[in-house]
């Protein structure tokens, strides 16, 4: 692996004519196409990337495991349905597959204790997989309180979507702290241009770096920038990672700890 190795840990793909899930937040009129998102990559100078699963298309996979397949600079996370058997998440694993995302944003939290919860948080542990977390900072501490007797490993997206007016003392950003420090949890410093004010941004990233190390935290485009599209750049967002934390020698551990997780 190289030394200047970079690895972009949260994209969004799909081709042309998917099926939208029934309650998908937008329903973009464009695709954008695994081939589309591997020039940006080479435009940007980024190596690796990780294929996020989209909630716009639910359980539908198809697309992202076929490129998964086809290309190995590439790994992703699917969304699942609970029951789904060992069978199917082994062969996901073989695909590049390497963790179920749950999109918990405005909906309902499932009762991780149930049958199927249960058995799938302890599949993905068994298969050193791991569960993808997105949900409001203010939901996150009972997210976690419900993923930790499983023992599987948890990457939270977007800084854990933390509150600016609670700054520091956000309880979702505390316990997402605290996941880290247990060894339980990694966090994805993703989405921040969809806050106004990047000095905020800043803060939460340098405060991750201080209480829980480079080793538990990637960056993320967010590619293609859905709700959003034509207010930021894929090159814009890794500016933004150098704002936030001006030490190239601290983004380069961030990279080389993404692709330690993701690809070694």
């Amino acid at each position: 692996m190289s030394a200047e190795v970079r690895v972009d840990t949260h994209a969004h793909i799909w081709g042309p004519a998917m099926p939208f899930w029934s309650r998908a937040w937008k329903r973009p009129d464009y695709a954008y196409t695994v081939e589309t998102y591997l020039d940006t990559l080479d435009a940007s100078g980024v190596d690796f990337a990780v294929i996020a699963a989209a909630s716009l298309f639910g359980t539908y996979n198809d697309y992202v495991i076929r490129a998964l397949r086809q290309h190995r600079r590439l790994r992703g996370t699917v969304i699942v349905d609970p029951e789904i058997g060992m069978y199917d998440l082994e062969c996901m694993r073989r695909d590049g597959v390497v963790g179920v995302r749950l999109q918990l944003f405005h909906t309902d939290l499932p009762d991780f204790a149930a049958d199927g919860y249960n058995r799938l948080f302890h599949r993905l542990r068994d298969m050193d997989m791991h569960v993808h977390v997105n949900v409001e900072a203010h939901r996150l501490p009972s997210v976690l309180d419900g993923l930790r007797p499983s023992g599987v490993k948890v990457v939270i997206d977007h800084f854990g979507w933390p509150d600016a007016e609670k700054g520091l003392d956000c309880p979702g950003f505390q316990a997402a702290v605290r996941a880290c420090q247990d060894g339980m949890a990694w966090v994805k410093l993703s989405g921040g241009f969809r806050r106004p004010d990047q000095d905020i941004a800043r803060m939460f990233a340098q405060a991750y770096v201080e209480r829980v190390g480079t080793e538990r935290l990637f960056w993320g485009s967010d590619a293609p920038f859905v709700g959003a599209e034509g207010t930021v750049t894929h090159r814009q967002t890794l500016d933004q990672l150098g704002y936030w934390l001006p030490d190239a020698a601290v983004r380069a551990a961030i990279h080389r700890s993404a692709h330690d997780f993701y690809f070694a």
